[in-house]
């Protein structure tokens, strides 16, 4: 089984899932940097140049191609649930959570998000994009978790195993 962690950027995707990687003893799977190693530049760069669709495809592309993975832990980034092949994708390869970090955590952990590589950031400010995404989040996730601030990030983990396995032996 694989499990994929969505949420907004700033919402600790990559710092527990790392954990619950380790935890699990799964393979941890960044899909940004798998887009930034093929393509040779930061995200941010990818979108000055080329747009908000060009990282939507390179992410799509990515995804796609996490065809014979098992047991990993997969980090997209916030972006993915505009891709409906993506998350159609995800969701046969992988049960997916939703981390709901509240709007403040998300602007306090990414004070520079003009540089962060987010798309919609060109037409919408960080709240609107807040809002419209939260529902494509909930809409694909098979779980939610509320982030509350500060909390440790092995009561999280240990949250998002329980949510996942609760069904299994």
């Amino acid at each position: 089984m694989n499990i994929t962690l969505i949420g907004m950027a700033g919402a600790g995707k990559s710092t527990i899932g790392k954990a619950l990687a380790k935890r699990l003893n799964y393979t941890f799977i960044d899909v940004d940097s798998l887009i930034t190693q093929k393509i040779g530049m930061p995200l941010q760069a990818l979108i000055d140049k080329q747009g908000d669709s060009a990282l939507i495809r390179f992410e799509e592309e990515a995804i796609l191609g996490l065809e014979q993975v098992d047991n990993c832990i997969i980090s997209p980034g916030g972006s993915v649930i505009y891709s409906e092949k993506s998350m159609k994708h995800l969701r046969e390869i992988s049960k997916i959570v939703f981390l709901d970090a509240p709007f403040r955590s998300i602007v306090k952990r990414i004070p520079n998000a003009r540089k962060r590589g987010i798309v919609g950031l060109r037409d919408r400010s960080l709240k609107e994009l807040f809002e419209e995404r939260l529902v494509l989040y909930n809409r694909y996730a098979d779980f939610s978790i509320k982030i509350r601030g500060g909390e440790n990030v092995q009561r999280l983990v240990d949250r998002v195993v329980s949510l996942c396995f609760k069904t299994e032996s």
